[in-house]
């Protein structure tokens, strides 16, 4: 559903700016982990709004589940367009990343990947999300939930299910290796 999502996200960022106040705490913070299971809270800064108010709607809704995330169900439409539009107006990366795996296998096996989320992980569709820059325990982490059925797509949980463990540390160590990408959200 994600990666169908067209909604608009047409907020107002001076407004989203306010209301990510609530969300600063883990994705304001260089490096932030979530404590069990570890990984890295995802960056969300230049990533397109449309994107993340359609993942605000999945938490909303329960089609994603995270125990944090799931605080934010209280948010209304306009809520999700502010604080979208917010966080799609940061482009830069900031922070160097630790990548453990194998980014030049990554990058051949994230070739079938390209027709959605771009070449490089860029994807100018705002309805996908842009992985450049990611996280990569956190896209390890997003792979394997797409593979156990944890998170519901069935485009991703068809490409996670013929990765092994290895070509998603390399997956993800490619995206996380792209330095035109996700940055913190921090002004």
């Amino acid at each position: 559903m994600l990666a169908a999502a067209t909604a608009t996200a047409a907020g107002d960022r001076e407004a989203g700016k306010v209301k990510f106040n609530t969300c600063i705490g883990c994705h304001g913070i260089a490096g932030y982990s979530n404590v069990y299971p570890n990984y890295h809270v995802p960056r969300l800064g230049g990533q397109h709004a449309e994107y993340i108010a359609a993942a605000l709607k999945a938490y909303q809704s329960g089609e994603r589940k995270h125990g944090s995330m799931s605080g934010n169900s209280v948010l209304s439409e306009e809520d999700m367009q502010d604080i979208a539009a917010y966080i799609a107006g940061f482009r830069s990366i900031t922070v160097e990343l630790p990548i453990t795996g194998n980014p030049e296998a990554g990058k051949k096996k994230a070739e079938s990947c390209a027709g959605c989320h771009g070449e490089d992980g860029n994807s100018e569709d705002h309805a996908y999300p842009r992985l450049a820059g990611q996280y990569e325990d956190y896209l390890i982490k997003a792979l394997k939930d797409y593979k156990s059925g944890m998170r519901a797509n069935p485009v991703m949980s068809g490409f996670a299910a013929g990765l092994s463990e290895q070509d998603m540390a390399d997956v993800a160590a490619y995206y996380a290796s792209q330095r035109r990408g996700l940055t913190i959200v921090k002004d």
